[in-house]
C-alpha cells in the first residue's frame, strides 16, 4: 500500500542506532528487522492482545487469518470500535491502496491484500481500493500516461486475489476525481484543515518540493471517507460509514494526521490494522524496494527466476560450516527463508516442525530454501493463472463506480 506519508523517521539517540521508518526508508540496524514493540509505543498505537483476536474470532465463528495469529498484522487502532459495528449490525467499509509504479507487483505489495481480502470475506464488507497513480507521477520520474496504465496493470494483480465484484470498487486517482465531485470537495475540505506546518513536520516536505506533494496528503486521506464515494454507497449514506484500513505500520503516522482531522470535519475516525514490513530478500533490515529486482520476488518471475534468487540472495540464519550448523543450529529470527514462510505456508504445525529442525541443526539451510522456493513456485504461478482470466473488460467492471452490496 502506498501512502506518502509518516510523522516522524525514529531518530539516532546517544545510547543507541534506532531503527529508521518514514515512507521512503525502512532500515534496521539489526539482522531481527524492526523493534515493533519500540515501535507501537513510539507511535501509540495498540498491540492485537490475545483478548482481542478471541473476540475477533467470537463474533465471525471461525479461525483468524494467519497473519493475525503470527502476528504479522500486531497493531490496531480502534479496531474495538469497528468490531462493536459488526456486532451491532451497523455497516462499515474497508479501504485499502495501491502506488503503480511499474507493471509488476512483487510478493511484499501482496500482503495487504490478502489480509484485505480474508476481511471482505469474513465480514462481509464493501471495499475501496485506492490506485494512486497522481502520487506515483508526483514524485517518481515517470509520465501521467505510464502511471496511469500501471494503475490498470496493478489492478490486474489486485482483482486476482479474489476480490468480490459485486463487493469492490478499485479506482484510480486521475479518473476517479474527475468522475466525483463529492471527493474532491472532501479532499478540500482536509486540505483546508491542515496547515503547511503541520504537513512540513509530518513529511519533511522543503521549499524545493513541488505544491503537488504538499497538497496531495489529503487525497490519500479522502477514500477513508464515506461520502466520497456516493455511487457506491448509494442510498444507505445517511451517515458516514465507520472505514477500517488494513495497512503497513510506516503509513500509520498519515492516518495520524487524518484521524485528528476528521471531527473537526464530523467524519467518523477511520480505524487501522497494521502489518509488519515484508522483508528483503537480503535481509530483515530494510523491506523489499522494487527498484532492486534482487531484493523482491516478483509477480511475474519465473520458477527458474525464484529458485535464482532465493538460492543466491536469501540471507541465511544458518551456520558458517555443516559441522557447526548440526551442532548449533540456524537462527530463524534472521533467515528469510523462514520469515517468508511465515507469511506464505498457512500450515501452523508444518511450519512449527520446521522451526525446530531448523534450530536444532537438523534441517540445512539449502533445505530450507528448497522448501521456500516450491511453497513460492507454486503462490506465483496460481497466482499468474488466476491474472491471465483477468481481461480489460473485467478491469473496468471493478473500476466503474457503481452501488456495492452491503451484509446491512
Amino acid at each position: 500500500m502506498s501512502f506518502p506519508l509518516a510523522e516522524e523517521a525514529i531518530k539516532k539517540t546517544t545510547e543507541e542506532v534506532e531503527d529508521i521508518v518514514d515512507p521512503w526508508n525502512v532500515t534496521s540496524s539489526s539482522d531481527k528487522g524492526i523493534d515493533y514493540d519500540k515501535l507501537i509505543r513510539r507511535f501509540g498505537s495498540s498491540k492485537i492482545s490475545p483478548e482481542l483476536i478471541a473476540r475477533i474470532e467470537a463474533i465471525i465463528k471461525k479461525p483468524v487469518h494467519h497473519f493475525i495469529r503470527r502476528g504479522i498484522f500486531f497493531s490496531h487502532r480502534d479496531l474495538e470500535m469497528i468490531l462493536t459495528a459488526y456486532e451491532q449490525k451497523k455497516p462499515f467499509f474497508l479501504y485499502t491502496g495501491r502506488g503503480p509504479s511499474s507493471e509488476a507487483m512483487h510478493l511484499g505489495h501482496l500482503i495487504p491484500f490478502i489480509m484485505t481480502k480474508w476481511l471482505q470475506d469474513a465480514f462481509d464488507v464493501p471495499l475501496v481500493i485506492q490506485m494512486t497513480d497522481d502520487e506515483k507521477y508526483l514524485w517518481k520520474d515517470i509520465k501521467i500516461e505510464d502511471a496511469n496504465r500501471y494503475a490498470y496493470e496493478n489492478a490486474k494483480d489486485i482483482i486476482a486475489c479474489g476480490f468480490d465484484v459485486t463487493k469492490t470498487f478499485i479506482f484510480s486517482d486521475f479518473d476517479y476525481m474527475a468522475q466525483c465531485p463529492n471527493f474532491y470537495r472532501n479532499i478540500v475540505r482536509i486540505q483546508k484543515s491542515v496547515t503547511f506546518n503541520q504537513v512540513k513536520g509530518i513529511f519533511g516536505f522543503t521549499e524545493s518540493d513541488c505544491i503537488g506533494k504538499i497538497a496531495f496528503p489529503a487525497i490519500q486521506a479522502a477514500p477513508s471517507i464515506s461520502s466520497s464515494f456516493p455511487m457506491i454507497f448509494g442510498d444507505k449514506l445517511k451517515q458516514e460509514l465507520a472505514c477500517l484500513i488494513p495497512c503497513a505500520i510506516d503509513q500509520d503516522p498519515y492516518f495520524r494526521m487524518t484521524r485528528d482531522v476528521a471531527p473537526r470535519l464530523n467524519f467518523p475516525k477511520p480505524s487501522l490494522l497494521h502489518s509488519t514490513f515484508f522483508p528483503a530478500l537480503q535481509g530483515s533490515k530494510s523491506k523489499m524496494s522494487a527498484s532492486d529486482a534482487n531484493s523482491s520476488i516478483f509477480l511475474t518471475d519465473t520458477p527458474k527466476n525464484i529458485k535464482d534468487k532465493v538460492n543466491k540472495h536469501a540471507f541465511s540464519g544458518g551456520k558458517e560450516t555443516l559441522e557447526e550448523h548440526r551442532a548449533k543450529g540456524g537462527d530463524c529470527e534472521i533467515d528469510v527463508s523462514y520469515q517468508y514462510l511465515t507469511f506464505f505456508l498457512d500450515d501452523d504445525e508444518r511450519l512449527e516442525q520446521i522451526r525446530q529442525d531448523y534450530t536444532s541443526g537438523q534441517l540445512l539451510t539449502g533445505e530450507l530454501k528448497k522448501i521456500l522456493i516450491e511453497v513460492l513456485q507454486e503462490l506465483v504461478a496460481q497466482h499468474q493463472e488466476r491474472r491471465k482470466e483477468v481481461s480489460m473488460d473485467v478491469v473496468r467492471q471493478y473500476m466503474t463506480p457503481r452501488q456495492l452490496s452491503f451484509r446491512y
